[in-house]
């Protein structure tokens, strides 16, 4: 994810909190707001909860890689903000963008004819039903 993908400043997420939507699953929050610029940007935030600076880098830097695996799917001109819940540093690479890629749909900010149907998510669900 390049860096002016990139919510830095406070104002800016407070902005978001304010006027912006959210959805969730178990382990991610998404806030979302148009912010009318060519792109998008994201903010992500991770609570001490999780862990110590080694582990909340380590979320940070899973998150935004899979989010630079999602940026062709990621409609423009929005702003996001990316909180993870615990549980989440717990999480392999491929869980992480999955549920990721979960709370972005329940958000409605992927566009919906770029998203593959994953295969492993059928094999789950095939699995689960006996």
């Amino acid at each position: 994810m390049h860096h002016s993908h990139r919510l830095r400043k406070n104002e800016e997420f407070q902005a978001i909190f304010q006027k912006g939507k959210s959805a969730a699953n178990k382990q991610f929050i998404v806030y979302s707001s148009l912010s009318g610029q060519a792109g998008y940007r994201i903010g992500i935030s991770v609570s001490k909860k999780l862990g110590n600076a080694v582990v909340r880098n380590r979320v940070k830097r899973l998150i935004r890689e899979a989010c630079s695996r999602l940026e062709d799917k990621i409609q423009t001109g929005i702003d996001l903000i990316i909180i993870a819940r615990p549980g989440t540093e717990l999480m392999d690479f491929q869980s992480l963008c999955n549920s990721l890629q979960h709370a972005m749909k329940r958000a409605k900010v992927l566009n919906a004819q770029t998203l593959p149907k994953t295969h492993e998510s059928h094999e789950k669900h095939d699995a689960k039903r006996g």
